[in-house]
């Protein structure tokens, strides 16, 4: 399995994304000529090799000739909708960009169209985040992973004035991924980066087993006393094999609580992290109908979702077990299929490929786009899916 591993030990930026791979060995003319699908002007690229800390690498430049304008995330998807790229690099760089505009807004509190970008609305931005995807997919990674980022510390000037590092929006972006600060005082991680690696990698861990077949690094612009570069390492994974882990069980009886407020219930428990939640109807005391909400979480936010529960429901009291589970290897590719570009979840037996569960919302998406069922949307994305596995 073609493993990528992002070492993110100084942070990461777009442009440190794309040079990266290009240290690693991807050809920089088709970066351009995949780039010059996008049918924009006022800008020219080039990358060259420079050193970090006696480290070589491969810094991407974008230089834009004259461009002032902020754009809305509409207007983004417009540009990138009507190129001529790849649907799957369509796809995943539309997606980047809704994963920062979701940031910005709640950071702003303001609905998702009223913002207008300004450090990730002009056309370096652009050219960042749909050249990374279009890195990503020319490599043919099966799966990526990244280490914990390192966000820096300090403060940093932007178009909102001076902020603390991370980023606000950085910061947003970043939740539920593993974070730290190795107290640097410097902007390590940008929302562009930050949106990349949460968009593309499925795993964050320390260096996983794999032999090794490419290494890049990725100039920043800084100077620091670290390396400002970022590590990306490719090569051959372990073949899939099935994972044993520990989670956290919780479950607690309610007959005394409206039904209404387990949908709530759901969604701010599974916002918090929560693996998965569950009600099961049963009878309790004195013959009344009732509820067994049942949760699997991380064992170390075992005791927050338990606060939420107590706190959201009639309960007066909670069981937590420690209980092992075993799960299949996950990956996630992105399948064209005739309603256009459709994620889908595959599920690994020992090295092959046992089920595919497309993505629910990519298929509701295509179904009210196209006007077609929900099931024929699904069922072609199953087909499509079963020609590469």
């Amino acid at each position: 399995m073609k493993t990528a591993y992002f070492d993110c030990f100084a942070g990461a930026s777009g442009d440190m994304i794309i040079g990266a791979f290009l240290d690693s060995g991807l050809d920089f003319t088709i970066l351009e000529s995949e780039l010059a699908k996008l049918n924009i002007s006022g800008y020219t690229l080039s990358y060259e090799k420079c050193t970090k800390n006696n480290i070589s690498a491969s810094k991407f430049n974008v230089k834009v000739i004259s461009d002032q304008t902020h754009r809305s995330l509409s207007s983004i998807i417009k540009i990138i909708e009507s190129s001529d790229l790849h649907p799957v690099v369509k796809s995943n760089a539309i997606s980047i960009f809704s994963i920062i505009g979701k940031a910005e807004a709640h950071v702003h509190d303001a609905d998702i169209e009223s913002i207008h970008f300004h450090e990730i609305g002009g056309i370096d931005s652009i050219i960042d985040i749909c050249g990374a995807a279009i890195c990503f997919h020319t490599a043919g990674i099966d799966k990526i992973i990244s280490s914990p980022i390192n966000t820096g510390s300090g403060f940093v000037e932007t178009a909102h004035g001076t902020l603390p590092v991370p980023a606000p929006a950085t910061a947003e972006i970043l939740k539920g991924v593993p974070v730290y600060s190795s107290g640097i005082k410097s902007e390590l991680t940008t929302p562009t980066g930050a949106a990349v690696i949460k968009h593309y990698c499925s795993e964050f861990s320390s260096l996983p087993n794999l032999t090794t077949k490419s290494i890049g690094y990725g100039s920043g612009t800084k100077n620091l006393i670290i390396p400002n570069v970022l590590r990306l390492i490719i090569g051959d994974g372990e073949v899939s094999k099935n994972t044993d882990d520990e989670v956290a069980e919780l479950e607690t009886a309610i007959d005394d609580m409206n039904p209404e407020f387990y949908s709530y219930l759901f969604e701010i428990l599974l916002k918090e992290g929560a693996l998965d939640v569950s009600v099961i109807p049963a009878v309790m005391k004195k013959n009344r109908p009732g509820h067994i909400l049942k949760i699997l979480s991380p064992k170390e936010k075992a005791d927050r979702i338990a606060d939420i529960v107590f706190r959201e429901t009639t309960t007066s009291g909670i069981r937590i077990n420690i209980v092992k589970r075993k799960i299949m290897e996950r990956t996630l590719q992105v399948i064209e299929t005739k309603y256009g570009p459709i994620k889908v979840k595959i599920h690994n037996l020992n090295g092959i490929s046992a089920t595919l569960s497309p993505e629910y919302e990519d298929c509701r998406n295509a179904a009210i786009k196209h006007n077609v069922p929900l099931k024929e949307v699904y069922n072609e994305a199953v087909v499509s899916a079963q020609k590469f596995f």
